[in-house]
């Protein structure tokens, strides 16, 4: 049989509801995170030392609203079904673009790409499973370490060439700014597939608990 169609009036409340929240203030700091992203790989695609620097610069900005929106949304009480979504799909993007971007510029190689990239669309596969299911997965201190590591190895990445060092006055000469954006990125890497495993152990054990509840919530007769 046909289900009725939902009221109008329902109908309506959704849509004001989804506008007003396209609109307050940390989805828009999200919203601009995503707008970043052509702007960061415009002065990245110059390849000189400025405008690596203007990328490098545009990225820790977009890395700063991600902290700032999150902070907002939960001091504001505005926390929202579409900042859920938009708010780690920024992130993605961002990380995605930027990496696939420096691999024909021989800033990062590019199986390292595909395996972190593999590695996050996997898991983003993974929690959406696990959230149709009823089971939240929170990222673990692995995640969360995988990430900065991430962040602060792109935005050396980013900045690519060689910069001088000193210390206390002592010149110690030109440091390559990209070896250490992959040496941190590779660390990220070990990262990413140790906490990848942690969270599938994490699912199949809340699935299992999961389960269990349901079962003594409405046992057999």
């Amino acid at each position: 049989m046909a289900q009725p169609a939902p009221p109008l009036v329902d109908r309506r409340a959704r849509t004001k509801s989804l506008f007003a929240d396209v609109w307050n203030l940390p989805n828009l700091l999200t919203f601009t995170r995503i707008v970043m992203i052509p702007v960061c790989l415009y002065f990245l695609d110059k390849g000189d030392r400025r405008n690596c620097y203007f990328s490098a610069l545009i990225f820790t900005l977009a890395a700063f609203t991600d902290l700032l929106d999150g902070y907002l949304a939960r001091k504001m009480g505005v926390e929202s079904v579409l900042g859920k979504l938009l708010d780690p799909l920024a992130d993605k993007l961002i990380v995605m673009a930027t990496l696939v971007w420096m691999v024909p510029m021989d800033r990062i190689p590019a199986w390292t790409t595909v395996l972190l990239l593999g590695r996050e669309i996997s898991i983003t596969g993974l929690r959406s499973v696990a959230a149709s299911e009823g089971v939240v997965i929170s990222a673990g201190q692995e995640g969360k370490t995988k990430t900065a590591l991430q962040m602060i190895g792109i935005i050396a990445l980013l900045l690519g060439h060689d910069y001088p060092l000193s210390y206390a006055g002592i010149d110690l000469g030109m440091v390559n700014v990209a070896a250490v954006g992959r040496a941190l990125i590779y660390l990220s890497l070990v990262f990413s597939l140790t906490s990848a495993f942690q969270y599938v152990g994490l699912l199949s054990q809340a699935t299992l608990a999961h389960a269990e509840r349901e079962r003594e919530a409405d046992p057999p007769t």
